[in-house]
């Protein structure tokens, strides 16, 4: 629960106009399920920022060729036996979206555990105090 203090300027500024309000704001409380809620949603959309953006660098790397060039380096390695080597981009995209979702998972409850232990912090110190101001 938030702790309201107001405090007001009496004296006008020089356009005559009140001076804006000030109001000092103490945070105590987190509520765990709206960290849960917010966090799922965040680190998903990251993730899928992050999985779009390497399947935009592999189509790069593979429409210049460098796929191949690596295939053949590793044939030539003696990987992948007699079918020869082949880098299936599905497989590995599948597998990164497979691990994204459980570090979607992960970072949520290590979040989660946050706002728990911010919770008890928050009850021995009194919580974090913000000073908010009115733009004019």
């Amino acid at each position: 629960m938030a702790t309201i203090q107001e405090t007001r300027r009496s004296s006008p500024t020089p356009a005559g106009r009140p001076a804006p309000r000030r109001i000092r704001v103490a945070i105590r409380r987190v509520n765990p399920w709206s960290v849960l809620k917010f966090s799922l949603l965040f680190y998903f959309c990251l993730m899928l920022v992050f999985v779009i953006g390497l399947a935009i660098l592999y189509m790069v790397v593979d429409a210049i060729g460098v796929v191949g060039s690596l295939e053949q380096l590793l044939e030539s390695l003696g990987f992948g036996g007699e079918a020869g080597f082949e880098v299936n981009g599905a497989f590995l995209f599948r597998t990164l979206f497979l691990i994204g979702l459980i570090s979607v998972v992960v970072w949520s409850a290590l979040t989660l555990f946050f706002a728990f232990l911010y919770n008890l912090i928050s009850d021995l110190v009194g919580g974090i105090e913000v000073t908010l101001a009115e733009r004019r």
